[in-house]
């Protein structure tokens, strides 16, 4: 919906002219001229289209440790020593449940309707309507980009940990250069160092939670049997926020639910963007979605269990005090825990993990970032240029913007990475909010759709309490974004700054909504009956039907087909 209004009157997107002199016309008739974008014919040779070039053994390393980064390793160091252990455990508890919600909708519409381009507003575009379908689209590109800043930012903290002799840009740049060339030139590249990186972080979580039983029983060399001790000594399992009493440790449970969402935040839709470009999506996408359970439970759960045993929330070097700008080994309480448990070596070789995972979810928020940006483009609510693709199938254009926009990293050259790396997570985690709520709305409206056209039952993959599961978690999340910065409220407590980062996302998100609306006369939701749940479905069925599942010879490949 950029460029001449004119455009949208194509075969891709009938939305009739919006020049000024016909809109009163088109208002009479918009249920009509409203249609949907099929992203399989939206393109053209002028700008070539993306090609289903990641394998099944890419998505699904992806899927398990793909966007596990700073905010696993390094963000839950702030967490703990603000709100204590047991706040910090049962927020990422109650996250990983809303994740499994968010993965559960996704991976239904993903696998109905695997279509090239797709995403999340591309699903809007097709089950709700055109104006949030174009809000939701750009706070997605916005909060993958800040994304990518602040991986890369706090990167530069785990740096540090080695030296502070090289400048902070220097390591900004190598690093965004790096991710740019994986994502840049064959999308092959990317699958293939995600399949490298994540296997690398999940060996490297499941080596940290064995450490963690070995520390918790006292078989580190000091042989000091740690116990839940951190959780029974001063200051306990809660440490009080904002009030006292049991006031405060209910505000620490909710300040660590909203912070603990950075861990999370629009990770599950790396799949759903990933479909586009992956083989036999039908058979790949499940096994995906049914796998993200096993990363919530093993790597968030039980990785964030083993912080609270191994580090005490009042611990002097916790990430401590970013107000004095020390980036030491506090910055991650994995490595925090690994010295005082008197381990040698240990300490640099997880830090170098870290610094692989900070790389890589910056890797892979770069790959979102500009899928989104090329879905928009495809269903013309971003400039045309953004479709266009190299011969290998990667929209390059797209990947270059995005990248730019993450450039906003080189603030932590001058404010200090710390300070930037809490700005960023407060803004994206928010966004991440919306965008999730804005999800399951699309998702009810499809499944809507499916039981007025007598089609519940052909989705290809089903899961369960559905749709209770999505009601409770959208209302839950409505609540996280309205109370999220809760803290400016108290008295003496207020600052413009805290206030922004914390609500910024919703009016931005408002505005983008009503101008739309507004300037395109756009319906407030396509009646039921007009939801197009079939564009595309052929194409997917035909896709299945001639997609041949693997037969293992052997044992090897019998693990191996399983695993990949």
């Amino acid at each position: 919906m950029f460029g001449s209004k004119k455009h949208a009157a194509n075969a891709d997107q009938v939305v009739g002219e919006r020049g000024h002199s016909g809109r009163d016309a088109d208002k009479e008739k918009q249920n009509d001229e409203f249609a949907i974008v099929d992203a399989t014919e939206s393109r053209n040779q002028k700008y070539g289209t993306t090609k289903r070039a990641l394998k099944s053994r890419h998505l699904q390393l992806i899927a398990l440790g793909g966007c596990i980064g700073t905010g696993l390793f390094v963000g839950t160091g702030s967490t703990l020593s603000t709100t204590g252990p047991a706040p910090l455990f049962m927020a990422f508890v109650v996250i990983s449940g809303v994740v499994w919600s968010v993965m559960n909708s996704l991976a239904e519409m993903t696998t109905y309707l695997p279509v090239q381009g797709v995403s999340v507003p591309y699903y809007l575009n097709r089950y709700f309507e055109p104006s949030l379908a174009f809000a939701a689209g750009w706070n997605y590109w916005y909060s993958y980009s800040m994304l990518i800043a602040a991986e890369v930012s706090a990167a530069s903290v785990v740096i540090e940990y080695w030296t502070t002799s090289v400048p902070v840009a220097v390591w900004i740049t190598i690093i965004l250069v790096v991710i740019v060339c994986l994502n840049i030139f064959v999308v092959s590249w990317y699958g293939e160092s995600e399949f490298w990186f994540a296997s690398i972080k999940i060996i490297a979580i499941v080596g940290l939670i064995i450490l963690g039983v070995v520390l918790f029983f006292g078989g580190g060399p000091n042989h000091d049997r740690l116990g839940f001790r951190y959780w029974k000594n001063p200051p306990g399992a809660f440490k009080s926020y904002a009030a006292s009493g049991n006031t405060g440790k209910f505000l620490a449970f909710w300040t660590a639910l909203v912070r603990s969402g950075f861990a999370f935040v629009l990770s599950p839709e790396l799949i759903t963007i990933a479909a586009g470009e992956t083989e036999a999506p039908r058979r790949n996408i499940p096994k995906a979605g049914r796998r993200f359970v096993y990363r919530l439970i093993v790597f968030y759960i039980l990785g964030t269990l083993v912080i609270s045993v191994v580090v005490s929330s009042d611990d002097p070097d916790l990430l401590k005090a970013v107000s004095s700008g020390q980036t030491n080994a506090g910055a991650s309480p994995f490595v925090l825990g690994i010295q005082r448990a008197g381990i040698p070596v240990l300490n640099n070789i997880i830090n170098a993990v870290i610094l692989t995972s900070a790389w890589s979810a910056g890797n892979s928020f770069l790959f979102a970032g500009s899928r989104s940006l090329y879905s928009l483009a495809i269903t013309n609510q971003a400039p045309k240029i953004f479709r266009t693709c190299n011969k290998y199938g990667v929209p390059y254009v797209a990947v270059i913007c995005t990248a730019a926009l993450a450039c906003l990293v080189y603030l932590s050259v001058s404010a200090g990475s710390d300070s930037v790396f809490t700005w960023f997570l407060n803004l994206t985690t928010i966004s991440g909010f919306v965008a999730w709520i804005v999800l399951f709305m699309g998702y009810l409206r499809f499944r809507k759709a499916l039981v007025y056209h007598n089609m519940l039952d052909a989705r290809p993959y089903k899961t369960p309490l559905q749709p209770y599961t999505t009601w409770v978690t959208l209302i839950l999340l409505a609540l996280l974004c309205l109370t999220n910065g809760f803290q400016v409220f108290f008295p003496g407590q207020f600052s413009a700054a805290s206030f922004l980062a914390a609500y910024i996302t919703l009016p931005i998100f408002i505005v983008l909504y009503l101008g739309h609306k507004i300037w395109f006369r756009t319906p407030w939701v396509y009646p039921v009956s007009k939801v197009d749940i079939f564009t595309g479905k052929d194409d997917a069925d035909r896709l299945e039907e001639e997609d041949i599942t693997p037969v293992p010879k052997n044992v090897f490949e019998k693990v191996w087909y399983w695993i990949a």
